[in-house]
This record gives C-alpha cells, structure tokens and sequence, in this order.
C-alpha cells in the first residue's frame, strides 16, 4: 500500500469514527428530556391530582402569575398568552422562540396542541380547559383564589414556588425565592402593625370605582400584611363592588390605592389624581394628606399572585405609608 492509498484508509477510518461518535450522542435536548426525577411526584390540587416523573422541556404556561414562577426559577418557556404581558416579562412578549397561546381568559387550544407541551401550567381562570389541556399533557391547576385571597394568599404562592422547585429539580433557588418573599412580608407588616391608618383598595374602570374589602380579590393586603381597612364591606367578586365617589368619602380613607384596570385594558398609561379628582374625594383624608396612590395596574391586576408581583404590590402598599 502506497503513502496515497494509506492517507485515503486513514481519512476514512477518521469519518467513519466521527460518524458513528454522532448517532451515539444525542442531541442536548432529548438528554434533557429523558432526565427522570428521583421519584414521581404527585401534585394534588382542586381539579384533581397530577403526577410528573421527568423534568419538563416544553412548559406551556396560561396565566402571567406562571409565567414569572418560572421566570424566577430561571425556567424556559416554550408558549404562553400574550395578550397582556406585564412590564417585568416585557422580555417574552416579542421572543420569537415562545409560541403564542392567545389569550389568557381564552387560550388558543389548537396553538397548544401544536406546541407539544410537556407540562402545562394554568389558573383558575382557564379551569373550565382542564380535562382537555389534560389530555395534551400533565396539567397542574395552581391553586390561588382570585375572588377571595383573605386566607393563605401568600402561603399559596410560596407552597407553588416550592412545588415548582421539586418539578424542576430547582428546590434551593425555590426555597431562596420564599425567604426573600418573607422578607418583604416581615418588612411591610413591621410598618403596618402599629399604624393607625386605615386603607381603600378600589379598582378604577372607565371613570367608575369598585371597592375591594377584606373577602376579596386583595383581601390578603389587609389579612397578610396587616393593612387595616376603611371598609368592613364584605365581597367576593373577581371585580368588586360597584361604588360611588359618595362611598369614598364616607369611609374616609388615610390612604386610598386606586387600581386602574382601564390602563390595562387599553394598554395605555396609569391615570393620575387630575384624571379622577372631585370635590368628594378631594374631602378624603388620603386626597387631603397625598396618601392617593396609584399602583403598578400590571402588578396589581394582571398577575397579584407571583413573586415579582408580590414585591411591587408590597412596596406600593408601603408608599401609603411614608410621610
């Protein structure tokens, strides 16, 4: 055999071992995908019990409160709604690698069922989907309650950012997560605990209010971090109770927190106290001392039930507080 001819063996010899090293190794993703969990695990929750025995690849979340667990957990995310995406996830909201889902209250089932999901992740907002989002793929209902949140609010939200961390095998940056979480709780009920102050959450829709009490969608503002409330007015709505600005004036807040659901709505700026001013609530307390505050409406209204939601709801609380 000539130089030529052993040259061309060894060429060979050389391609043949990269092509059999290359149908050996799998691709970086199916690695991952057949990564099995050291044990199942088994979520029970209101819509029934859901078990995972690997970590999920493809994540397709329904509610911007999902949405940013995972972004917390530094979790990719495969498809979700992007119809209302808060400031703090604006990164998502033209990613051309993350499928839209449609929208939150309605997601897009065909758009889902061409995602492939391995897990997906919903509220009680999408709960009437869930036998058929369950048939797509194991489905977890996070188990927050968006009428009521006077019980447990916060506990909720810690118990699904551990439940998140033993999913994806990211249980110490979960339990880091909750320690910050109580953190901003421990600080805010500090201010609130021996402040007499007494606060109005109200929802602004279009020149018109609605209060939320203490059984509400924020009741945890007065339960869980001791903010003491103007009104004992009890209601459950997701959207509270209708109220007129003579309802304002006679609960005479200290402080009074104005969600803008309009700003959301129409994706345009917060209003401010010339927009909604009158000689009634100009009587208030809260108007008479500047204690109006006008808060992050993403924060407050499209998510109030996730980590970095949290900390802007809690820090907005507080600003009715300084002097």
């Amino acid at each position: 055999m000539n130089w030529k001819q052993k040259n061309w063996v060894t060429t060979m010899a050389i391609l043949v071992a990269i092509s059999v090293s290359g149908c050996d190794k799998k691709p970086e993703n199916q690695t991952q995908a057949a990564q099995k969990l050291n044990a199942p695990i088994s979520i029970k929750h209101e819509l029934g019990t859901t078990v995972i025995d690997h970590v999920p690849q493809r994540v397709a979340v329904l509610d911007m409160n999902e949405a940013d667990f995972l972004d917390q957990l530094n979790i990719p995310i495969a498809g979700m709604p992007k119809d209302f995406i808060p400031h703090f996830l604006e990164k998502y909201k033209n990613d051309q690698n993350i499928a839209d889902l449609g929208s939150i209250v309605q997601p897009n089932m065909e758009r889902i069922h061409a995602l492939k999901p391995d897990l997906i992740l919903m509220t009680p907002i999408q709960a009437d989907k869930y036998k058929e989002l369950s048939e797509i793929a194991p489905t977890v209902h996070y188990d927050i309650n968006f009428k009521n949140s006077e019980n447990k609010h916060i506990e909720t939200v810690k118990n699904h950012l551990i439940t998140l961390g033993l999913i994806f095998n990211r249980a110490d940056l979960a339990r880091k997560k909750v320690a910050e979480l109580d953190a901003e709780v421990k600080k805010a009920r500090e201010v609130t605990a021996n402040r007499p102050e007494k606060a109005l959450v109200v929802l602004h829709n279009n020149g018109a209010f609605s209060n939320f009490g203490v059984q509400s969608r924020y009741g945890f503002i007065f339960h869980d971090l001791g903010v003491k409330p103007a009104s004992t007015v009890v209601d459950t709505s997701l959207h509270g109770q209708p109220i007129s600005s003579e309802f304002i004036k006679k609960a005479d807040p200290d402080i009074l927190y104005i969600v803008d659901r309009t700003a959301v709505m129409e994706h345009r700026p917060i209003i401010n106290a010339e927009n909604v001013s009158n000689p009634l609530l100009r009587e208030t307390k809260a108007w008479k001392n500047g204690h109006v505050i006008f808060v992050d409406a993403d924060a407050w209204y499209i998510t109030g039930a996730s980590p970095t939601s949290l900390k802007i709801l809690i820090s907005d609380v507080l600003k009715g507080y300084q002097k």
